[in-house]
């Protein structure tokens, strides 16, 4: 590959059958402005990877690339059950890649799209999951701030009390590098609107609470099949995040116990300080709350697609880039 490559112009690039950095690239699974992910196999360790790379720009800004190069490090470093490995991450003739394990399955996008609010048992194990990944990252500094259920993979469990395994992914590149880099500015962030935090918004510094909160969204739209805000244009949904009071998780959701209200109206706080210090925090008191227990529950799963099932209709957007070009 040169610098000049096309490799971002458009659908027409098929780097199909050709080498980058070691990996075979054999099928493309993920296209955005900022990155491809292509299933590849890696010719020293014969394995198969899922191989995400950055556009040519990114490498061209020095700050970027040692912070890329830092962070990617810790992300490998991170030995967790529901975070996808890092393999390797590193920079090829003018283009950032990143080798992350190949996941069979499907990702929370697509399994509520497909099957809308989830059964709470399994809505509370995959939450439980989900917020030990997150935990686990933000013990070693990292914050995802756009945690959303296209970044969540959900594939087959090990038996009957684990039917699922979850895997948490994105960390390969962290949000705190571009916001350091110019590639956000006033007035833009990194994230999803539905998830975003509020003080993601207004600009302020973000700490792992901003996570509590985005996640908080995600785990209310497992139960009931939407975000917590909908409105008709982004700008009203900014300023809802900002703002507006977050409805009521039993007024979705009647078989639900009243104390639930209290604990995603908390998660949800617009001020981090008034959030839960942590996302298993969070999980273990709606747990409580909705089923009066502190023990994760069993035995309702998800229908996780097997292999010969066929890809999903569309690109997992676990496979596109964490964020989209300004404009």
């Amino acid at each position: 590959m040169s610098r000049d490559t096309s490799l971002f112009a458009g659908r027409s690039a098929d780097l199909t059958g050709q080498q980058v950095a070691g990996y075979l690239i054999e099928q493309e699974i993920g296209r955005g402005g900022m990155a491809v992910v292509y299933r590849g196999r890696d010719l020293r360790l014969d394995r198969t990877v899922a191989l995400k790379l950055l556009a040519p720009e990114l490498a061209r800004n020095d700050t970027f690339r040692r912070r890329f190069t830092h962070e990617s490090r810790t992300a490998a470093a991170i030995d967790h059950p529901h975070i996808v490995p890092v393999f390797e991450a590193g920079e090829t003739d003018g283009i950032l890649y990143i080798a992350m394990r190949y996941v069979e399955g499907s990702d929370l996008r697509h399994l509520l799209d497909r099957e809308g609010p989830l059964p709470l048992p399994t809505a509370l194990r995959i939450a439980t999951q989900v917020a030990s990944a997150l935990d686990a990252a933000h013990d070693h500094g990292l914050v995802h701030r756009d945690v959303k259920p296209g970044n969540i993979l959900v594939a087959r469990g090990t038996d009957s009390d684990h039917p699922e395994h979850v895997y948490l992914t994105d960390f390969g590149l962290t949000k705190k590098s571009l916001s350091l880099t110019g590639f956000t500015t006033v007035g833009q962030f990194v994230g999803t609107l539905d998830y975003v935090a509020p003080e993601q918004i207004s600009g302020r510094p973000v700490d792992a609470r901003c996570d509590v909160y985005g996640f908080a969204c995600v785990v209310h739209e497992t139960l009931t099949g939407h975000p917590p805000f909908r409105r008709d244009d982004d700008m009203a949904l900014l300023w809802a995040h900002q703002y507006d009071d977050p409805p009521r998780l039993t007024a979705e959701r009647p078989g639900l116990p009243a104390p639930a209200d209290a604990v995603l109206a908390k998660a949800l706080a617009k001020s981090p300080d008034d959030r839960y210090a942590s996302c298993l925090d969070f999980v273990a008191a709606l747990r409580t709350a909705s089923t009066g227990s502190a023990r994760p529950a069993t035995h309702v799963a998800a229908r996780v697609p097997r292999p010969e099932e066929g890809p999903p209709e569309r690109p997992p957007r676990w496979a596109l880039p964490v964020f989209e070009p300004p404009g």
